[in-house]
């Protein structure tokens, strides 16, 4: 039988516009009661839900993460509960079987045997700016569309900006555009005045790039694009200054962060903005690292491993971190990074090694955040050396080391 590890739970099943929460009580004998009632998602709802939990005596609470709806369930019991937030695959009922009431009591009957595995959640303060974090990666993301879109407007006119400027949007090119949006009729022939200092392209080079011919409706189509560019570049700006504004609590562990390789001061806010500073929560960094989607997923059966691909988790902090790698192993401040890519390189290929940098990363900000040190590149340059202990494996195992290494095993002629 399975020990009763919460005697007194609830289990909620959320939707959009209400939720169905489910007590369970068990008695010293392992008697289980249920009580069951449905609130709707308003908040005088929710605070009475919030009080019934209370005259209950119920303050350990589980429920899944229905998209964004669970957000102001979480706010109201946040103080007063213990609440667990479920992935819903640890959740999902059987099939056949299924209501808004038997949902919440199967949800009730596997937490109250602590069998369900709870998501990380960050204090109020940290998700406030997870949020605007999470926002300026959109704004950036829907500026980097509309660049897309301004260089589609200039290829089907015919303007081959992008083979003689490096940056389509430098101050040169911008200044051409500016001009041939400004005065669609002339013709240029002097193109000394758009030059900059760094230009390489030949003034020749140059006409021959913008002779192109562009129609009405697509210089009207462009103004629009530029238009909604600068009000995104006007909105990310006043977005940045609200998120410095949040981060002045934190502006120890951000100075910590920063002495990490790669990362710069967004990259900082944007790494604790999604991992918090309280580093207790996770057991150990190879935890956090899973967490982050930066180790090969467990798919083994009949001792045969499917799959070693890096899991899907960490949509936002995965991608960051592989931009921080990039930029520490260009860095020439920190050779023990570009070392450790070149030497996985050559074995692995670039995705894989510049993964494990990501993962080294992550690790260095988990100790650095955990022991409150800055980084510190000999200490790294001493575990790297550290020689592996010794294990012994099976004749397998040894096999599918060395393959993975590149060698080809062949049986011994007996």
């Amino acid at each position: 039988m399975l020990k009763i590890i919460y005697p007194i739970c609830c289990g909620m099943d959320v939707h959009k516009n209400f939720v169905v929460a489910c007590i369970a009580s068990t008695d010293n004998r392992g008697v289980t009661s249920y009580k069951s009632k449905r609130f709707s998602t308003y908040s005088s709802d929710l605070r009475l839900c919030r009080d019934w939990l209370a005259d209950n005596n119920c303050k350990d609470v589980c429920m899944e993460s229905t998209g964004k709806y669970w957000i102001p369930i979480y706010n109201v019991l946040e103080a007063s509960c213990n609440i667990v937030l479920a992935h819903p695959k640890y959740v999902k009922a059987i099939r056949g079987k299924k209501t808004d009431k038997k949902d919440a009591k199967w949800i009730a009957d596997i937490f109250k045997h602590d069998l369900v595995n709870g998501s990380f959640i960050p204090p109020a303060d940290i998700r406030q700016l997870r949020d605007l974090m999470r926002y300026r990666c959109k704004l950036t993301a829907f500026t980097t569309g509309e660049k897309n879109r301004a260089q589609n407007c200039l290829t089907v006119s015919n303007f081959k900006l992008d083979d003689v400027f490096s940056d389509v949007f430098g101050k040169a090119s911008t200044g051409l555009i500016d001009y041939i949006l400004a005065h669609p009729d002339e013709t240029i022939d002097d193109i000394s005045r758009f030059r900059t200092k760094h230009l390489r392209a030949t003034n020749e080079q140059i006409l021959s790039a913008i002779d192109g011919d562009m129609c009405v409706q697509q210089a009207d189509k462009l103004r629009i694009i530029r238009s909604h560019m600068e009000n995104l570049d006007l909105c990310k700006l006043n977005l940045e200054s609200v998120i410095l504004s949040l981060t002045d609590k934190y502006i120890n562990e951000l100075n910590l962060v920063l002495t990490v390789p790669g990362i710069q001061t967004f990259s900082a806010i944007a790494v604790i903005s999604e991992i918090g500073v309280d580093m207790s929560v996770f057991p150990s960094s190879k935890h956090l690292c899973s967490w982050a989607g930066l180790t090969p997923q467990n798919n083994e059966s009949a001792g045969k491993k499917k799959t070693t691909r890096i899991s899907r988790a960490g949509v936002y902090i995965k991608p960051l971190l592989v931009q921080c790698a990039l930029c520490a192993v260009r860095a020439k401040a920190f050779p023990e990074v570009s070392k450790r890519y070149n030497a996985l390189k050559k074995r692995r290929g670039h995705k894989k090694a510049i993964i494990a940098v990501a993962r080294m990363l992550l690790t260095a900000i988990y100790n650095i955040l955990k022991k409150k040190e800055p980084y510190n590149s000999e200490l790294f340059a001493h575990s790297n050396n550290t020689p592996p202990e010794h294990r012994t494996v099976s004749v397998e195992e040894a096999i599918f080391i060395l393959q993975r290494q590149g060698y080809t095993v062949t049986p011994c002629a007996t």
